[in-house]
């Protein structure tokens, strides 16, 4: 792995830009790194909307991935097991449910989006809730992606532990719920955090 060609290539791209970011800053173009006045002349609105985004994006790709986990799980275990088809649907369904979470947030976070000012620069208030935003959207995105591969892991363990034993279901099925919590706890931290912003002319 450390001898790779992929490694490789991270090794020489990582001293290229070693080598640039020293060039600029020893011969006095240190400006160039300047984040703040990055920050300062980037719209809010595009830190929002990037916000937004990410948060359906990556929900929507953990319940993806979740489904994917667990169906296949179903489907194998189905063939020695068809009993096991219709009531492990639910964990299709949690996997499901973790998408819907994101649709919500990206509901309650275009609600928070106000016409902007044509030109000129943007108030305080707009920068921190666009920067709100897109931190919220990207805490959220996360969490339910990691929150969709948990439910989907654990989906396929239920299916499985099912088919193999019929009294392990609802034991099962309990762990595999409070796995679809973690998506609902990341929610509502992120509805507190975007609820004291607004957007200020």
């Amino acid at each position: 792995m450390l001898y790779s060609k992929t490694a490789y290539i991270v090794y020489a791209g990582a001293f290229l830009a070693t080598a640039v970011a020293l060039n600029v800053i020893f011969t006095g173009n240190g400006v160039w790194f300047n984040v703040g006045e990055f920050l300062n002349e980037t719209s809010p609105y595009m830190w929002a909307l990037l916000g937004t985004s990410l948060v359906v994006g990556l929900s929507v790709v953990g319940a993806a991935w979740g489904i994917f986990i667990t169906g296949s799980s179903i489907i194998g275990g189905a063939v020695r097991t068809p009993r096991i088809r219709t009531k492990n649907l639910i964990s299709v369904i949690f996997c499901e449910v973790v998408a819907i979470y994101g649709l919500i947030m990206a509901i309650v976070f275009s609600s928070k989006l106000q016409a902007g000012q044509p030109e000129g620069r943007f108030h305080a208030d707009s920068y921190y809730a666009g920067f709100a935003l897109f931190w919220a959207g990207l805490t959220v995105g996360l969490s339910n992606l990691f929150c969709g591969v948990a439910v989907g892991i654990t989906g396929s363990t239920c299916a499985l532990a099912d088919a193999a034993d019929g009294q392990l279901f609802v034991k099962v099925l309990i762990i595999e719920i409070f796995g679809s919590i973690i998506g609902l706890f990341d929610f509502e931290g992120a509805r507190l955090q975007v609820n004291i912003t607004n957007y200020s002319s």
